[in-house]
């Protein structure tokens, strides 16, 4: 079988977990959702909205989601969707991050994680 790109069965060479951990460094934002979920929806609303720009994981669309589920419920505690990372923390569901917005400290977070993106960035061209 080897090193090769995949498994005999043709599973990812990467796992779950490693393919959620990279997602969640390269943006700012993630939602890990599923398209008929209506709590999704009313997260990713909430982005928008905001004018923050997010990257969504529709896992329902994946051919591996429930193997996303799976590790996101171990690194996060709950099989449910939406759920959220914001500057690689996860902050929790829908409900969590609208109480974090009305408590005015959702976009302080994800002004956190532009300003440390725009750092790095300009860091790397000097």
């Amino acid at each position: 079988m080897g090193n090769g790109t995949s498994s005999a069965l043709g599973e990812p060479v990467t796992t779950p977990v490693n393919q959620i951990q990279e997602t969640i460094s390269d943006h700012c934002v993630v939602i890990f959702s599923k398209t008929s979920c209506s709590y999704c929806t009313m997260a990713k609303k909430l982005f928008h909205d905001m004018n923050v720009s997010y990257k969504a994981v529709e896992l329902d669309t994946l051919e591996y989601g429930s193997q996303f589920q799976d590790a996101l419920c171990k690194m996060t505690g709950e099989r449910t969707v939406p759920r959220i990372f914001v500057n690689g923390t996860f902050i929790g569901g829908a409900t969590d991050t609208y109480r974090l917005h009305q408590e005015g400290k959702l976009l302080p977070l994800v002004h956190q994680c532009y300003l440390r993106k725009s750092n790095k960035h300009f860091s790397d061209h000097v």
